[in-house]
């Protein structure tokens, strides 16, 4: 059966459940700190009128809902070679985007979507940071043609594409699949310096809440000195690092589930289609030609395990590189068959390290005094002539800096820059060690930098951008890293293929 997009459309009907859902919650986001006062009061009310409140404000909810999904239309201009959508109550809209400028479509689908049969589709354009159109309510079928067709630039196109025939052909014959045990081995294994950061951050914080309760009720000694001392901060510590593995195995393992439960990647063609999610179930497109970084990295006990995570950075406009890190696509628990796989599928060939450059041994002076002398003069300075308290957790200073140490000295062991005739590898990670693997005709430019401080040392740093984000390494030899950045920006300009 054929999908024709020339005519407009309407979402599925029961879209309106969702169109309910969106904006109940963005009125409740908006209005949260007059409802947190009105719920504070709500003793003090009327009962009858709280009610009629509450109902007259879902009935109004649900009116503007049902506007909003009789108003959204969205259909393909033929002619002009434009995805158009009109939308609003009543300020209408209508937005036409260009289908060659269309970077990226992505099916997803959350609780209540899953709930009621339908997904949503979002459609990310260059020259926008953010998700230009989003269709909240359609059925799996329609979403994927759709979705082929608006990544499809050639004119005179009719019918379903030929990727989404294939697609649905071998959806039982996946070309990677994350078992859940790979999931289990990625969920007990990962995330383990944020868990410990999480955690002591919130026992500090309780701990010192007990403290200024005990304060401001008037007690003139604080009940808790009796039992702290040097032998029970010991303990404490003891009991923070064990339940570092439980806060591991309680989160970091229901989130790895949740998010990438029934992980299976497709291959269709000249792409692949990512479907994962326990809960919130997304499905995305990979196309070698946008990728721009690819990531591999592992730990120790994942390196006994035989997993790894992949990450993916394709072409973006966003440039904050907290986002970037967000937006990219991540594929727990793969094994290194299966990472040769994607390897040699999204880049061409599976790269190899070449030459190899290391960081100058000033590298772990400056993160000694980044790390080590800079917060230790802070913490002393603020303990003597401001805080005398603060001088109660300096029992913790030796795991500080004992954990640091090993941080900055593994973190140098591990820092590498590779360069082959193909790829760019860095390599990075105290404890999860990364390798980044960028193709030179990816780069779109390239920035040397020497402070006057390290002239006498021949020290700089190097940074390559990119579509999908930067490649930087520093406190190198300068000389080399001029050589390198000459080779680089000879290959991009002698080559024949494209960065996307």
């Amino acid at each position: 059966m054929k999908s024709n997009f020339s005519s407009p459309q309407r979402q599925s009907l029961v879209g309106v459940v969702v169109m309910f859902g969106d904006t109940l919650q963005s009125t409740l986001r908006s209005l949260w700190p007059f409802l947190l006062v009105w719920a504070l009061r709500i003793n003090q009310m009327n009962r009858f009128y709280v009610i009629s409140v509450i109902g007259a404000a879902l009935i109004v909810t649900a009116v503007i809902a049902y506007l909003k999904f009789y108003n959204f239309t969205f259909f393909l201009d033929e002619e002009n070679e434009e995805f158009v959508i009109r939308k609003g109550i009543l300020n209408k809209s209508r937005i036409a985007i260009p289908l060659d400028k269309i970077q990226q479509v992505n099916i997803n689908q959350s609780l209540i979507q899953k709930f009621i049969g339908v997904h949503s589709l979002e459609v990310d354009t260059a020259g926008s940071s953010k998700k230009e159109v989003a269709i909240k309510a359609i059925t799996h079928d329609l979403a994927l043609s759709l979705k082929e067709r608006l990544l499809e630039s050639e004119k005179n196109y009719t019918g379903e594409t030929e990727a989404t025939d294939n697609a649905r052909r071998v959806a039982a014959h996946p070309f990677i699949s994350i078992s859940f045990a790979s999931l289990l081995k990625t969920g007990i294994t990962s995330n383990y310096a944020r868990s410990f950061a999480l955690l002591f951050a919130f026992v500090i914080t309780v701990y010192q809440n007990i403290e200024d309760y005990f304060e401001g009720e008037g007690y003139e000694n604080d009940p808790l000195d009796e039992y702290i001392n040097a032998e029970v901060l010991l303990k404490f510590a003891t009991f923070i690092a064990l339940a570092v593995i439980v806060l591991t195995l309680l989160v970091n393992l229901s989130r790895t589930i949740l998010k990438y439960y029934g992980y299976t990647i497709t291959r269709q063609n000249k792409s692949l289609l990512l479907s994962y999610g326990l809960l919130n179930t997304k499905n995305t497109i990979i196309r070698p030609e946008k990728v721009q970084i690819v990531a591999v990295g592992r730990n120790f006990f994942q390196r006994k395990m035989d997993i790894q995570d992949v990450r993916i950075r394709q072409a973006s406009n966003n440039d904050d590189a907290k986002e970037e890190q967000k937006e990219a696509i991540e594929i727990p628990g793969c094994s290194e068959a299966e990472k040769n796989e994607l390897l040699t599928f999204l880049l061409g060939n599976i790269p190899q390290k070449g030459e190899g450059l290391k960081p100058n041994i000033r590298k772990v002076i400056l993160n000694t005094v980044r790390f080590i002398i800079f917060p230790l003069a802070v913490y002393f300075v603020f303990a003597i002539w401001f805080y005398g308290e603060l001088f109660e957790y300096i029992v913790f200073m030796p795991l500080y800096l004992a954990f640091i140490t090993s941080m900055i000295y593994f973190g140098y062991r591990n820092s590498r820059l590779y360069s082959a005739k193909d790829f760019i590898i860095k390599q990075s990670g105290a404890w999860d060690v990364d390798n980044e693997f960028l193709a030179p005709h990816k780069i779109q430019a390239i920035r040397l930098t020497q402070y006057f401080w390290q002239k006498k040392a021949n020290l700089g740093a190097v940074k390559l951008y990119t579509a999908g984000g930067d490649l930087s390494f520093s406190v190198a030899d300068y000389t080399r890293l001029k050589e390198l950045a000459n080779y680089w920006l000879y290959r991009v300009e002698t080559t024949d293929k494209n960065w996307m």
